[in-house]
């Protein structure tokens, strides 16, 4: 990345003069990176993220991504920036994008568990941001003949995909157990309306005290 898939991504976003987020499987050299990528309606790719820090089993496959990415992008309607599955778990990952400016948090995960969205919640709360979380459903019927699969069932992930306002209320899904899209419309005004009393990476912040400092 960027190659030709991307430059493919690229060329559906300005077709269709939208942002496009996207997770892919890349590989550099010898090496897989679970990645997020953001590209604007100008087919441009705007934001490059390697994971980073595969979670448990993950680390046989993809390697470790850097911090040069631990940035927003301003998407004219809001800075937008987004971590991968549980490394919305990463305290400080989280905290580089606050103090970054971050308004709308892209969440994608395979993670379809109910402490997922506990934890959603919490970080819509947290930021005082909007949250998108795309989250995977999947069936076994939709694998090709001859992949194994270690599932009894035929639905491997029940999905709960959903958007949250900066008061961590549900303003579309969860959608489980079902293919669809949500949608809502993002209000700026309630980013400051929810920030008056606390706002993680302005006054509620004591960078006299505290200090974050994010390596390449």
């Amino acid at each position: 990345m960027p190659g030709p898939a991307c430059d493919r991504l690229g060329e559906t976003a300005k077709r269709h003069s939208v942002w496009l987020a996207v997770g892919a499987n890349e590989r550099s050299g010898g090496t897989l990176y679970n990645s997020l990528l953001v590209h604007g309606p100008d087919g441009v790719l705007r934001r490059h993220h390697r994971k980073l820090m595969p979670t448990n089993h993950e680390r046989l496959v993809w390697g470790m991504g850097d911090g040069s990415s631990l940035h927003t992008v301003d998407a004219g309607f809001g800075n937008v920036g987004g971590l991968i599955c549980w490394e919305m778990n990463m305290p400080l990952a989280r905290f580089a994008l606050y103090q970054d400016g971050l308004e709308i948090l892209l969440a994608p995960t395979a993670d379809d568990s109910d402490a997922w969205h506990d934890s959603m919640r919490h970080i819509a709360r947290e930021a005082r941001a909007y949250v998108l979380t795309s989250v995977v459903f999947q069936r076994a019927s939709s694998h090709p003949d001859g992949v194994p699969l270690a599932c009894g069932d035929d639905l491997m992930s029940r999905g709960g995909t959903a958007i949250l306002g900066p008061d961590g209320t549900y303003l579309a899904g969860p959608l489980w157990e079902e293919p669809g899209i949500v949608t809502a419309v993002l209000d700026p005004a309630r980013l400051d309306e929810e920030r008056q009393r606390f706002d993680p990476a302005g006054h509620y912040h004591r960078p006299d005290v505290f200090r974050l400092s994010v390596g390449p």
